[in-house]
Order: C-alpha cells, then sequence, then structure tokens
C-alpha cells in the first residue's frame, strides 16, 4: 500500500492566526510537522488557502495545494489537495493520512501505528488513542476538549464523546482512572482514498451536530474506525501559550 500525508494549514485562526507560520525553534510550525512525516510515508504535501504558507512551504523545499477557503473541516480540505495531487502527478494513492498542521512533535511511531491498522482489510479509516494515566486527574478526563474513545474486541471505535465514557455505576468518579482503561483521541485520522471521496460527500448526521466531532458522522454512515493505540504524548500548538510550552519543551529534550 502506499500512503499520502496531507497536512491542512489555515492562516485564520481565532485563537492564534498565522499559528503555522509561527516559529518553533527557529522554524515554522507547519516545517516542523512537515519534516516529522515526510520521511515516513511515500509522500507529503501541505493543504492551504494562504500564499503566505504556501510561500513558505515552497521555501522550505516542501510540496503544497492551494485550496478552497470555503471548507467546512480539514477532512474537506484533505480531500481536494489529494485529487489534486493525484491530476497533476498523474498516479492514486491508496490511503490518503490526515496530519494536523499543529502538531509539531507528531512521532514518525504513531504514523506507523496508523498505517498498520490497514492491514485489517475492513479498516475503512484509522486513527490513534492515548490511555489516560491516573496521574492526569480527574479534570483532565472531563475535560470537553479531549474528546474520549471507547472501543470494541476488535479495536474498532465505537463512540467518541467529549462526556466521560464509560459512566462507572456504582464507583466513585475519583477513582474511575483506577478502575478503567480510559482512552483520549488524538487527532491523527488514516483514510482509504475511496472512503475518504464519500465521507466528505456526506451531510453532517445529528450525533455530529450534537458533539461537534465529524468522526460520528463516519460511525453513524457505517464506516469502520481501526484504533492503534500510542503511549507518545505530544503538544498540540493552539495558542500563543501552547506555542511558548512547545518551546521550552523543545528546549529540554535537545539539551
Amino acid at each position: 500500500m502506499n500512503f499520502l500525508a496531507v497536512i491542512p494549514a489555515r492562516y485564520a485562526s481565532t485563537r492564534f492566526p498565522g499559528k503555522p507560520l509561527a516559529l518553533l525553534g527557529g522554524k515554522p510550525v507547519v516545517q516542523r510537522v512537515y519534516e516529522q512525516v515526510a520521511g515516513v510515508l511515500d509522500d507529503a504535501v501541505v493543504a492551504t488557502d494562504d500564499e503566505r504558507i504556501r510561500d513558505a512551504v515552497l521555501a522550505f523545499g516542501g510540496k503544497v495545494e492551494m485550496t478552497s477557503p470555503d471548507h467546512r473541516s480539514g477532512t474537506d480540505r484533505c480531500r481536494e489537495a489529494y485529487e489534486k495531487v493525484c491530476a497533476r502527478e498523474g498516479r492514486e494513492y491508496d490511503v490518503v493520512v490526515n496530519v494536523q498542521g499543529d502538531e509539531p512533535f507528531i512521532h514518525p511511531a504513531q504514523i506507523e501505528t496508523v498505517k498498520r491498522c490497514f492491514d485489517d482489510p475492513a479498516t475503512d479509516i484509522s486513527t490513534l488513542v492515548k490511555p489516560f494515566a491516573a496521574a492526569d486527574g480527574l479534570a483532565a478526563l472531563e475535560n470537553p476538549n479531549s474528546p474520549k474513545v471507547v472501543v470494541d474486541a476488535q479495536m474498532r471505535a465505537l463512540y467518541f464523546s467529549r462526556s466521560v465514557i464509560p459512566y462507572l455505576r456504582g464507583v466513585p468518579r475519583e477513582e474511575w482512572l483506577s478502575r478503567h482503561t480510559y482512552y483520549k483521541h488524538i487527532g491523527l485520522y488514516a483514510f482509504r482514498t475511496e472512503v475518504l471521496r464519500t465521507v466528505t460527500a456526506l451531510p453532517q448526521s445529528p450525533l455530529e451536530q450534537a458533539e461537534s466531532l465529524e468522526q460520528l458522522r463516519w460511525l453513524e454512515n457505517g464506516y469502520r474506525i481501526g484504533v492503534g493505540i500510542s503511549e507518545l504524548e505530544t503538544i498540540g500548538i493552539d495558542t500563543p501559550e501552547d506555542l511558548a510550552r512547545a518551546e521550552r519543551w523543545l528546549m529540554k529534550n535537545e539539551e
């Protein structure tokens, strides 16, 4: 199988405008992401709607596709970029991996874990989770900005929620993390290319609208989402404070 990484990168961000171009260790965040995945997959491309990001990617030698500013999600942007790559190169890929443009510490091992989910021919889409540790605390578990995932015996997703799932009946909440393995969703997705084409054409579903989680649209329409487990922690860049924290982490680990 051959794999293409598509890295959606928008300039307009409510909490951190221009974050793909913010410098982290002297390099733009989008360059950090690109370098993490370019050597692991067969090819990589940045998908953007902003010429400043396009120019920055070309400046560091990366590949880039200009996409519409009107996409509802990064998945939609990935689909357009993929179609343009296929038209330009005259070839198809088996799987498209959607790597968030604000994840400069995504690890090659995490990419490999997502790839291995497709060893199962029944897998339509794959994603990653990380077990919550008891040390994370109840506040982390209950954070609605950190979606939780429940899986079946074949490590396929049953449901994603901003609520804590499952609910442990008869167990004090402060003991939940020590009595059950809860999974935190890591927003890395991979799609068989024919699946990417179909899911982006689907209308928003009731569960997706309720939780504001697009992966629920895929589950509601019967797609099978394989789930890989990663013990690695990443630092997403959503705010300037996240960038400062990432800079400190980078300096500490490069000493």
